[in-house]
C-alpha cells in the first residue's frame, strides 16, 4: 500500500490523477450539456427532466458526492502541479521564447482554471441551490422559468458566456494532456486526438454558451 501512495504522490502520480479526474469531468460535461439542451424543448420538457431527476434523488446525491470528490482532486492536484512547476523555475527566462519554453495552453491553464472555479461557485449558488433548497419558482416546479429569468440578466449571462469560452480553451488543452499522460501520444494518431479534443472543446463551449445567448436575445417568454 505504501508503494501505491508513494506513486500517487510522485509527479507522474499527480499527473495521472489529473488525467483521470479530467476524463471524468469530460464525460460529466457531455451529460450536463445534453440535459441543458432540453431547455430548447420548452418548459414542459425541461421541467419534466428536472422532476425525473428529482424522483431518483438518492442516486443523484451519490453522483453529486462522487463528482465533488473528482472536482476537489482535480483542483487540488492541478494547483499543486502548477505550484511545483513554478517553484522549479523561480527565475524568469531572459529571452521570451514562449513557444520553446511552454505552449500558451500550459502557461494559462491555471488562470483559466481559476476563473472557471469562480464561475462554478456562482453557478452552483444560482442554480443548484435554488433547485435543491427552494425558490418561489422552483418550489412550484417552474424550473424552466427560473432558468429563463436568470439568463435574462445580462451581467450573469455575459459572465457565463466568457466562462464557457475559457472552459473550451481549458478543455482543449486538458483533453490532449490526458491522452499524453496515459502515453497515447504516438505520432501516428495523436494528430487525430488533437483534432478530436478541439472539436469536443468547441462543442462544449458553443453548446453551453448558446443557452444564455438564446434567453438573452431570442427568447420571447410565454
Amino acid at each position: 500500500m505504501g508503494w501505491f501512495l508513494e506513486g500517487l504522490n510522485s509527479s507522474v502520480g499527480k499527473k495521472f490523477i489529473m488525467a483521470v479526474t479530467g476524463i471524468c469531468l469530460i464525460f460529466f460535461l457531455v451529460i450536463h450539456l445534453i440535459n441543458n439542451l432540453t431547455l430548447y424543448g420548452g418548459p414542459d420538457l425541461f421541467d419534466t427532466v428536472v422532476l425525473n431527476l428529482d424522483s431518483i434523488k438518492p442516486l443523484v446525491r451519490v453522483a453529486e458526492v462522487i463528482l465533488l470528490v473528482v472536482f476537489v482532486l482535480h483542483i487540488v492536484y492541478g494547483t499543486y502541479l502548477w505550484y511545483e512547476n513554478k517553484k522549479a523555475r523561480p527565475v524568469k527566462y531572459k529571452i521570451n521564447a514562449s513557444s520553446k519554453n511552454s505552449d500558451i495552453y500550459s502557461r494559462t491553464t491555471f488562470v483559466t482554471g481559476s476563473i472557471i472555479f469562480i464561475f462554478l461557485v456562482i453557478h452552483l449558488r444560482t442554480f443548484w441551490f435554488a433547485f435543491n433548497f427552494g425558490n418561489p419558482l422552483t418550489d412550484l416546479h417552474h424550473y424552466f422559468q427560473f432558468t429563463a429569468d436568470t439568463f435574462q440578466n445580462p451581467i450573469y449571462s455575459f459572465f457565463y458566456i466568457i466562462a464557457m469560452v475559457l472552459l473550451g480553451y481549458h478543455l482543449n488543452h486538458g483533453f490532449q494532456s490526458a491522452f499524453q499522460t496515459f502515453g497515447w501520444n504516438n505520432k501516428k494518431y495523436f494528430s487525430f486526438i488533437q483534432k478530436l479534443g478541439t472539436i469536443y472543446a468547441l462543442i462544449m463551449a458553443i453548446g453551453f454558451a448558446s443557452i444564455p445567448i438564446y434567453f438573452l436575445f431570442f427568447y420571447g417568454g410565454n
